[in-house]
């Protein structure tokens, strides 16, 4: 089912796609950089509007999100394609593939079904949500009528005017940075021509209230230079706030780039310590089960509040009000109203 996209202008011989930061010109009969986006009869039309390429209940960790809602449980969704072509790409079957697929379900059906999971909300995740942003905006104004959170699990780059239509409904997002947001590495291994837009959206999240986690996936040899991890976490203690979570992901070889290695824990450990000498509060490691840095640990009297394996939460000691238990500091905990202990594990589906 096509549906008749927002953020457009009308331009000469076409129109221009306001959504994304590419802001593709798009001619009659021609679709956008994302694949997703295609001009007819004067009109621009998602073609994936309902179309669910991906679903599944999932932990509210595995987004990564640890410090919003830790311990529920959240309804994933996503559409074919991106607006990156990323060559190391986890989701790549997905995201890359020239025609969109999927099951068309209703922003109803969805919301339905995130119920029957038990879930406590809504992830727009997988592949990028901007692409399919009026699916996503549909669905999470009826999930936020039905008392559920929404988030995003981004790479960032939408213009500011994409950030304000989808403020309104949108709870929590991950900005998902790669090689530290390294400017050549993003134009020779993503096809992304310009970072700053990314840093422009995550000021207007910040600004719209939207509680942001980070996440920098390090790849070893091309992509895990110390020096660039130092200055995205200087630009996010500046900007963001230094309590802002953020996760130091480790790369697993997929997709073009099955010839690099994994990035070992060392090398994690590595990127942490840069981003907590530069003044970040809650950094974490990602990708590497049981490692220690998966816990979140009191800034103040080192209690360890929440323990965590992999994407699973283990033990949530958290006040109710997500204050540490036992010196009542804040910890940054955001959707304390659908806190879970932990523990349990929902069935997987595609």
């Amino acid at each position: 089912m096509m549906r008749e996209a927002v953020l457009y202008s009308q331009i000469k011989d076409g129109v221009r796609c306001d959504l994304c930061a590419r802001r593709c010109v798009i001619r009659e009969g021609e679709t956008g950089f994302c694949r997703v986006r295609t001009l007819r009869d004067g009109k621009l039309y998602s073609t994936v509007y309902g179309l669910v390429d991906g679903m599944a209940p999932d932990p509210i960790e595995k987004k990564p999100l640890f410090h919003f809602a830790p311990g529920s449980h959240t309804f994933s969704i996503s559409t074919s394609s991106c607006n990156f072509r990323c060559q190391f790409c986890l989701n790549y079957h997905s995201s890359q593939r020239e025609t969109p697929v999927g099951q068309q379900l209703t922003p109803e059906e969805i919301v339905a079904l995130a119920k029957r999971y038990g879930c406590h909300g809504l992830s727009y995740t997988y592949t990028e949500p901007t692409i399919f942003m009026e699916l996503a905006h549909d669905t999470a104004e009826i999930a936020h009528n039905n008392g559920m959170y929404n988030t995003f699990v981004t790479n960032g780059y939408m213009t500011e005017q994409a950030v304000d239509y989808i403020a309104p409904v949108l709870d929590a997002a991950t900005v998902d940075f790669k090689g530290s947001g390294n400017p050549d590495f993003y134009r020779r291994y993503m096809e992304v021509p310009r970072v700053d837009p990314i840093f422009r959206s995550l000021k207007r999240m910040k600004g719209r209230g939207i509680f942001i986690e980070i996440t920098n996936l390090i790849i070893p040899q091309v992509g895990d230079l110390v020096d660039d991890t130092r200055r995205l976490a200087r630009w996010i203690v500046d900007e963001l706030g230094p309590r802002t979570p953020v996760h130091i992901t480790a790369f697993s070889p997929m997709y073009k780039m099955t010839h690099l290695p994994r990035t070992p824990a060392v090398t994690l450990e590595k990127h942490i310590r840069a981003c907590k000498d530069e003044g970040l509060v809650f950094v974490y490691s990602g990708n590497i089960a049981g490692h220690d840095y998966e816990n979140t640990y009191c800034p103040e009297c080192g209690f360890r509040a929440v323990e965590r394996w992999s994407v699973f939460l283990k033990k949530n000691r958290l006040a109710e009000d997500g204050t540490c238990p036992k010196c009542g500091a804040d910890l940054n905990i955001a959707g304390v109203k659908y806190m879970g202990s932990g523990g349990s594990r929902l069935p997987f589906f595609f």
